[in-house]
């Protein structure tokens, strides 16, 4: 099964992480596993200041600090994922990965603000569900 796990390095992917760790069969080496994380993009004129050069590394060095601990627990696990990362609105970039790469299934955290929390705020898991049509497991 190919999954794709949504991180962005809060307590929420934590949780996410050890969910999937206590069911074997999601867990385990005959799955397929890639990381996803999405970076904010900078302001037009930041990244005009800095050139597109810069603003990349930028992008590439803030998904590492996301990504990096959970490739190191999932290697110790002896799973060896695939990390992606994207720049953009989360809940669009997440669910367009999910749809482009054809996985079977998308887990994520959520950070359960509820009703009222995602008339205020919004929440990437709801945009996630409004916009995916892969099968998506929400972990709270």
């Amino acid at each position: 099964m190919k999954i794709l796990l949504a991180v962005d390095g809060s307590a929420y992917t934590k949780k996410m992480l050890g969910y999937l760790t206590t069911h074997d069969e999601l867990f385990g080496a005959s799955n397929a596993f890639t990381l996803l994380t999405v970076q904010p993009p900078l302001p037009p004129r930041a990244r005009a200041a800095v050139g597109a050069d810069a603003a990349n590394e930028y992008y590439a060095e803030e998904a590492g600090k996301v990504t990096a601990p959970v490739v190191k627990f999932l290697k110790r696990h002896g799973i060896e994922p695939k990390v992606v990362y994207k720049v953009g609105s989360p809940g669009e970039q997440i669910a367009k990965v999910a749809d482009a790469g054809k996985f079977d299934m998308l887990m994520m955290g959520s950070h359960g603000h509820g009703s009222l929390g995602n008339l205020v705020m919004g929440s990437v898991a709801t945009q996630v569900l409004a916009h995916c049509g892969v099968p998506v497991l929400l972990v709270r």
